[in-house]
């Protein structure tokens, strides 16, 4: 198939944060890729209905930039949940997608070079982390029900070096001015820290708020002894030529945010 129609150039966000130079790390954006429609068109997620050829070549063309193969990224089935996956190396992802597939959880952490760590969003919240010694990186998605239910916290439990000993980055997520939630998600948050109250604003429409993830995030991963922390502020739903929200669209593609150790 040609792809001569579709621009290949890239648009992928590299975070602003001083990381070791032996540590790797980017955040897609829709912009470079060869899907179409309401997928349209660097679409990276094989679960949303888009042409399984299409997100192969993009998948492909995320690989070139990276300078690695597409088989070192390690793709999640992502559940909303806590759950942290040791990410495989390729040899090992090889045998484990014949006998079972992609693992099942909402983050993935490594200690070994090559080895992409990622998650896909299109409006929950991506967070890399990486030891300030380049020895550990991991990516986790943080929905609002896996920010919750401590999701961030369980990937800095897998860190040997310990919450002090590294450093978070927040990528694209929805914004406060356009994360309208019920009541009950402001009560989830509040039974786990009475502090979360910060994070929600009172919307037009009664018994619904404004929440703000980025601050929730902080707010968690300094109660956990994350002290330097990078990123945010930029909202998926209000950026719809650059980013997929599924909020904003409902059928769409998806992002990827990733890293890895050189």
């Amino acid at each position: 198939m040609s792809w001569n129609s579709v621009s290949s150039e890239l648009d992928i966000i590299v975070p602003d944060w001083p990381a070791p130079t032996s540590v790797r790390a980017g955040c897609s954006t829709r912009v470079g890729g060869a899907s179409v429609g309401p997928w349209q068109s660097l679409n990276l997620g094989d679960h949303v209905q888009d042409d399984l050829e299409h997100v192969t070549e993009n998948r492909r063309r995320l690989a070139q930039w990276a300078g690695v193969s597409p088989e070192s990224f390690c793709w999640l089935e992502q559940v909303h949940g806590v759950s942290v996956a040791r990410a495989p190396t390729v040899s090992e992802q090889a045998v484990s997608e014949q006998k079972k597939g992609a693992p099942k959880a909402d983050a993935s952490v490594t200690r070994h070079q090559g080895v992409v760590c990622t998650v896909l969003t299109a409006d929950c919240l991506p967070v890399l982390f990486c030891a300030r010694d380049g020895s550990q990186v991991g990516a986790a998605h943080a929905g609002w029900r896996g920010l919750c239910a401590g999701v961030l916290e369980r990937t800095l439990d897998t860190f040997a070096c310990g919450p002090e000993g590294l450093m978070a980055w927040l990528g694209p997520a929805i914004g406060p001015q356009a994360f309208e939630v019920g009541e009950e998600v402001r009560e989830a948050f509040m039974a786990v820290d009475t502090a979360a109250d910060q994070a929600f604003a009172s919307s037009s429409r009664p018994g619904h708020y404004l929440a703000d993830l980025y601050l929730l995030a902080r707010q968690r991963l300094t109660g956990a002894g994350v002290r330097d922390i990078y990123g945010g502020g930029i909202c998926t739903y209000r950026e719809s030529d650059r980013f997929y929200s599924y909020r904003r669209d409902g059928v769409t593609g998806r992002m990827a945010s990733f890293i890895w150790l050189t």
